[in-house]
């Protein structure tokens, strides 16, 4: 017993460290070229642009968890000023994702009321003066929500090809509501993609069909014609279908069999009693051959696809340029905006791990947030409390100046009357 005991331990440590020797070797075999939870030091690793600097209408971030949290130690950077231009940059170790799966992650919490303004990030190649970081900086890749009113609730995924900045052709919806939320965007080397959002695809495809970077592989034949034998008659009439014998003389109605002749009914006044007439239940209406499946039936007729002259394949389609610097540059009416977590590696398993230790907090920010909602609308009650309270006295006031005004009206005219009497005395 105590043998087998023994030997029931070893191997469960055996199997322990199997796992964990499969673990670190798939981490070992997963770069992480980025990683950015803006912890002690983060200062030194990004560049904060002079942009709008000296008119007056750039913004800056400041270093906080922001006013409701899963935990108050993990901290973003957060857009602090309204109406303003917001530019930020990093520059990070140059890489290329050819050959090899691209994963680009971050996390935004909208935490004001943002009425119109981006909350995305770009991803920049080749040399940028990080001071002078701008909305006319080129990209490579922006991703990310950007918010404007009730109508613009979209998330964007633009990819730059030869110089050229080229949107998703799908209406891609972002979250508008005020938690912390994951955009995630997976770019492989087949020029495959997919989105997420919290770990949740959102959307997927290929460079191929959802940007209009290259021309379509096929295009419909314009030259092509529906050919004239082409059947389009799905049922046919069923010629061995014979109407039957005396259907023709079948009447369409017949005298009511359940009438009956009204008992002071005079002939000699009203002539020769007739039932009225009813619909005859045997009555089927113009005979009809039944319908049957049209065995030449071919279905409707497409104009059919062939080979786009014009397309020229590129098996590069999906490289990026080499990725330098990663940026966030938004305008915001309101701001408020949380940024964190930003990730760059070649692991979607790894992305989704981040998102699960994150969100390990996530029912603690939902707490915090609905008590903050609480204090928010228990301080505008109290405002509107006060708001009525003052417009109240102002009324009382008014009235009190009113009833001032009219006794002083009613005495001036009585001794004005006074006056007029004693003229005319005189």
């Amino acid at each position: 017993m105590a043998k087998q005991l023994k030997l029931q331990g070893v191997l469960l440590l055996l199997l322990i460290s199997l796992s964990s020797l499969c673990l670190n070797f798939h981490c070992s075999r997963a770069e992480i070229i980025f990683e950015e939870r803006f912890e002690d030091g983060w200062k030194s690793r990004w560049v904060t642009s002079d942009w709008k600097r000296s008119e007056g209408k750039a913004g800056y971030f400041k270093h906080a968890a922001g006013k409701w949290h899963g935990d108050p130690d993990d901290k973003g950077i957060q857009t602090s000023s309204d109406a303003k231009h917001f530019a930020i940059s990093a520059k990070i170790p140059e890489f290329t994702n050819k050959n090899r799966t691209l994963v680009l992650q971050y996390s935004v919490r909208f935490e004001q009321e943002i009425e119109c303004g981006g909350g995305y990030i770009k991803f920049m190649s080749g040399f940028v003066n990080q001071k002078k970081f701008s909305g006319d900086t080129p990209y490579s890749l922006m991703f990310g929500p950007d918010i404007c009113g009730t109508d613009t609730k979209k998330l964007h995924v633009i990819l730059s090809y030869q110089g050229q900045n080229y949107p998703i052709k799908k209406d891609l919806q972002c979250e508008t509501d005020k938690l912390t939320h994951f955009y995630t965007f997976i770019l492989r080397p087949d020029a495959t993609y997919c989105v997420l959002v919290d770990n949740r695809e959102r959307d997927s495809g290929s460079m191929y069909t959802d940007w209009d970077i290259l021309p379509p592989r096929k295009i419909k034949d314009v030259d092509a014609k529906k050919p004239a034998d082409w059947d389009l008659r799905e049922y046919i009439d069923d010629h061995n279908d014979i109407k039957p014998e005396g259907y023709d003389s079948i009447p369409k109605e017949i005298p009511d069999p359940k009438a009956k002749k009204p008992a002071d009914w005079d002939e000699d006044e009203s002539g020769l009693w007739r039932a009225p007439k009813v619909p005859n239940p045997a009555y089927k209406g113009p005979w009809r051959r039944k319908r049957v499946k049209n065995p030449n039936y071919k279905g409707k007729w497409k104009t059919p696809w062939i080979d786009n002259p014009e397309f020229e394949d590129d098996p590069d389609l999906y490289v990026l340029k080499p990725i330098k610097y990663v940026g966030i540059e938004v305008w915001q009416v309101k701001a408020g905006s949380v940024f964190d977590n930003i990730l760059i590696c070649d692991d979607p398993e790894y992305a989704k791990q981040v998102v699960e230790e994150v969100f390990a907090n996530r029912e603690a920010e939902k707490e915090a947030f609905e008590e903050a909602e609480k204090r928010r609308k228990a301080q505008e009650e109290e405002e509107a409390q006060r708001a009525r309270e003052e417009g109240e006295k102002r009324r009382r006031e008014r009235g009190h100046d009113r009833r001032y005004r009219d006794r002083h009206r009613d005495k001036y005219r009585r001794h004005r009357d006074w006056d007029d009497y004693d003229h005319d005395e005189l």
